[in-house]
């Protein structure tokens, strides 16, 4: 099987100014490859925005724009050599500015909730915004998904890189410390995505990044994701209260719906009235992994299209969610109205709300430490 590699990496590397990009056909492999980049538009601030196309030798395709850090489009090849864009998004910059549920978007500088928008450090209080049910979510009301990144690109002997860099100022959206964030998505030879994270402070805050692409690997988002088969590589979840925050436990997953040790559908206990699936109106829940160091967190196998979609973190858990909360009210690429269920996201990570919980594992970043994190999207067939 040939693996789909997608990398995000850090490190400011030189830019190497980009070639002009051969006509690219979904059938074509094999040849020599470079990055180009397109004006995507205007930001919020008036800020030059631009999309880079990474494209591999076996015809594997990103669209990574530096407004959001945001994947826009995935092209990945099918068991027929047919290549679909397998994630979701829009057309159009205004749209990711104007409405956007995190489509593909790098998510910091705090992945997922904490409760109240309140933690402590060294007995300093912080207060941050509180943007769903009363909890801080996904860095607030100005988070990474809605920054202009700096951008630079390179080829490597791996793979083509896009390397994103921002600097938050101390006191952004309520988080302590100056941080310096570096990027690199890496699109490898043998089709893997890898997404690389690091980050400094001069003053000791919380850090949590991660990547919200909400996939969908029929290649055809009018689909809802049911029939997809999911393995996650753990024994244990975080069960939440209504607000969706973390009660503290780390509950085992056996005999519950949580238990996708061994691969099943989406949607075979999708519709359980156990308390932890209404609560989350289907799954919107973290695992805990069932390893250490850099590992398989996931499998994901689409029967009719035959793609299949491993992710490797070195992150302890990751967060399954099935798009419980799309109703068909956004129109993405194409015009086309996003239903529930039509895409899930793995969302690698540390646990929600990890501040406020001292059983989990840290999140704190202190000076003279280097934050890194590092994700693997690796597509094949079968």
């Amino acid at each position: 099987m040939k693996h789909l590699i997608i990398l995000i990496g850090v490190g400011l590397i030189a830019c190497q100014s980009p070639k002009p990009q051969e006509e690219h056909s979904n059938m074509q492999t094999k040849e020599p490859t470079q990055i180009t980049k397109e004006s995507f538009g205007t930001g919020p601030q008036g800020e030059k925005v631009d999309i880079y196309t990474l494209i591999n030798e076996e015809g594997m395709e990103a669209k990574i724009t530096n407004y959001g850090g945001i994947v826009t489009a995935l092209k990945v090849k099918d068991a027929e050599g047919k290549f679909d864009d397998v994630v979701l998004g829009f057309d159009k910059l205004q749209a990711y500015i104007d409405n956007n549920p995190y489509f593909g978007a790098l998510i910091g500088r705090y992945g997922n909730r904490i409760a109240k928008g309140q933690f402590s450090l060294d007995g300093t209080s912080y207060e941050l915004a509180t943007n769903n049910m009363g909890n801080h979510l996904h860095g607030g009301l100005k988070g990474f998904d809605k920054v202009v990144w700096n951008a630079v690109t390179q080829n490597t002997e791996e793979g083509q890189q896009l390397i994103l860099s921002y600097t938050s100022p101390d006191g952004e959206e309520g988080y302590p410390g100056k941080l310096e964030t570096k990027v690199t998505y890496t699109l490898t030879k043998d089709n893997t995505l890898r997404i690389a994270y690091e980050a400094t402070t001069d003053k000791k805050t919380i850090v949590n990044l991660t990547n919200h692409s909400y996939f969908n690997l029929s290649g055809d988002p009018t689909q809802k994701v049911l029939n997809h088969e999911v393995m996650i590589n753990a024994e244990q979840y975080v069960p939440v209260d209504e607000t969706l925050i973390p009660t503290g436990e780390q509950a085992p997953v056996k005999d519950t719906p949580f238990d996708f040790s061994e691969p099943k559908t989406i949607g075979q206990h999708i519709g359980s009235e156990h308390e932890q699936v209404v609560r989350g109106k289907g799954y919107d829940h973290c695992w805990v992994l069932n390893k250490e160091g850099m590992g398989l967190a996931a499998r994901v196998y689409e029967p009719q299209s035959g793609r299949v979609m491993e992710v490797y973190t070195t992150e302890p858990g990751v967060q399954f969610y099935t798009g419980n909360f799309l109703n068909g009210s956004i129109k993405g690429k194409n015009g086309i109205a996003y239903g529930q269920r039509t895409a899930f996201c793995l969302e690698t990570e540390h646990y929600p709300d990890s501040p406020n919980q001292p059983n989990f594992p840290s999140v704190e970043l202190a000076p003279g430490e280097t934050y890194n994190s590092t994700t693997e999207y690796r597509f094949s067939v079968r």
